[in-house]
């Protein structure tokens, strides 16, 4: 994804959120904290909002508020309790996860063990398609849900042992697990959602029933919005509002007039063109903080003119990232030579070597001894404020390369992530990883592995998986990240991929809120955010 998942917006990071009535905070009057207030938030149309199936962030931002994670992650991303009580193993591959009691679905039923157990084998079920399904491959058993005919069903490693007990057993020791349960492919499914077991009932995904903060309030308007409102019966922490409107806008910049009008309550990403003006068009409500976002170009390298590493390699050299941070960016996102984000242990600067810096006579040279195409596509989605940098890159690669090169604009995220699931043309891509838990891992598995969740440009290389999986089974993390490293070290020979920047949260709210946060994940607290007094 989530980053968490792939992210439409360009400013911020994978990890994404997006009515047109009176949408502003302090509906009836009421101050800040009373509860009684609606805010807007910005995001562009999710692509699912099936926990298993959703693996972008305006889905994930809107997932975020209807459920509770079993786990969610303290300020030096260890992993601490929400939904679950306990999360316990003596040996990273048997793991016990008991719950709290008193969490309902927002339709009234109480959440047990079999909620998480039947949500997590309908997303693993290879023939239900799920995107977030590749999060369960470290279960027991999985591998016998794949395929066109299944060998089964249920996965052996998922276990009742009472109603808010379950046992987890791992193929092999995983010693993220814990941290990998904050991801929203392991939130549960209530009864109400399937039609028959394993099967998901018709409409469930326009009105998903969650046991978090918020509830659905009416169904998801395509293209329009997604409205929630408080869930009284939340058993942790209330919100401080009483609705949130997630308001899907087709450009940013739109959603940077309403913000300054006070139409619109907070926007995540401040669009580029907006970027120089901002800190003084908003004052103090002009906001950053760090987060896990990665934005890189992605080649399909089942392509014969993208099959070669020395052709990616040669693209790679001849942008001069470092220019188009400082121009377009206005400096606040960095340029990015590495393929894990800096927020993570285990961060190397540089892993891309010379591949990562900026040699335009190299370049020409390796680029045409590779025999290059003579042009150069670079798709992306054109509600994402993407338009700029990709027309800088285009014209750095034909003044470097000596190539014709065009930007090729997408209407949504989900448009251009449907037709690179089905491998039609489209060029070079642009993708956005937020990260889903704090893992190295979580760079390198779903991206890169061969059968990855968002490994959307057919790049296999056995040894990669081999080192990837042996981290992910090591005992201690000094030595996971070790392999992960060496991992690492793979892509920066194959560079199926070209990183670009790495970002921080650059976003602005209305002068209607206030106490607006956001995570590593590039979503905004809606428990914490509150009209202004």
């Amino acid at each position: 994804m989530r980053v968490r998942r792939l992210a439409a917006w360009t400013a911020l990071p994978l990890a994404v959120t997006l009515g047109l009535a009176a949408c502003g905070s302090g509906g009836d009057g009421g101050s800040g904290g009373s509860g009684s207030e609606a805010v807007s938030i910005q995001i562009a149309e999710p692509q699912h909002l099936v926990p298993t199936n959703t693996t972008e962030t305006s889905g994930s931002q809107v997932l975020a508020g209807l459920f509770a994670p079993l786990v969610d992650y303290d300020a030096q991303n260890k992993p601490y309790e929400v939904a679950a009580e306990s999360v316990t193993s003596s040996d990273n591959k048997v793991w016990t996860i008991k719950l709290k009691d008193g969490f309902t679905f927002h339709n009234g039923e109480k959440v047990t063990s079999d909620d998480y157990i039947n949500a997590w084998n309908y997303g693993a079920y290879a023939p239900n398609g799920q995107g977030g399904s590749y999060f369960f491959e470290k279960i027991a058993g999985y591998q016998d849900l794949q395929g066109e005919k299944p060998k089964a069903k249920e996965m052996s490693g998922l276990k009742k042992l009472d109603d808010l007990t379950f046992q987890v057993t791992l193929s092999e020791p995983y010693i993220d697990f814990k941290t990998m349960l904050g991801y929203n492919a392991f939130y549960p499914l209530p009864e109400a959602a399937f039609s028959a077991p394993g099967v998901l009932k018709d409409g469930y995904e326009q009105a998903p029933i969650g046991q978090g903060p918020f509830k659905m309030k009416g169904t998801w308007q395509h293209d329009s919005k997604i409205e929630v409102e408080r869930y009284d019966a939340y058993p942790l922490e209330k919100p401080k509002v009483q609705s949130v409107e997630f308001r899907v806008y087709q450009q940013l910049t739109a959603a940077y007039a309403d913000v300054l009008a006070d139409n619109l309550d907070v926007l995540p990403t401040i669009p580029t063109e907006n970027l120089s003006t901002a800190p003084t068009d908003l004052g103090d409500r002009y906001k950053t903080s760090p987060m896990s976002s990665f934005q890189f170009l992605a080649f399909p390298t089942f392509e014969k003119e993208y099959s070669n590493p020395d052709v990616r390699k040669a693209i790679s050299m001849a942008i001069d990232r470092d220019e188009i941070v400082n121009s377009i960016f206005k400096k606040s996102q960095t340029s990015a030579r590495s393929f894990v984000s800096p927020v993570l242990p285990g961060y190397r600067e540089n892993t891309t070597g010379a591949a990562g810096e900026f040699n335009p006579t190299e370049a020409k040279k390796l680029y045409q001894a590779a025999g290059g195409p003579s042009k150069i596509t670079i798709s992306y989605n054109g509600d994402g404020g993407h338009k700029d940098w990709v027309d800088a890159t285009c014209n750095q690669l034909k003044a470097n390369l000596g190539v014709d090169c065009v930007g090729s604009a997408e209407p949504k995220f989900s448009d251009l992530l449907n037709k690179v699931e089905k491998k039609q043309p489209v060029g070079l891509f642009r993708l956005g990883w937020v990260m889903d838990y704090p893992s190295m891992e979580d760079y390198l598995g779903p991206l890169y592995s061969t059968n990855g969740s968002s490994n959307y440009y057919g790049y296999s290389n056995p040894e990669f998986d081999k080192l990837v999986k042996e981290g992910s089974a090591a005992p201690t993390q000094a030595e996971a990240i070790k392999k992960y490293q060496q991992a690492e070290d793979i892509l920066a020979k194959d560079m199926p991929v070209i990183p670009l920047r790495f970002g921080e949260n650059v976003f602005g709210h209305s002068s209607k809120v206030s106490n607006v946060e956001m995570d590593l994940f590039q979503r905004v607290n809606l428990v914490k955010i509150e009209a202004a007094s």
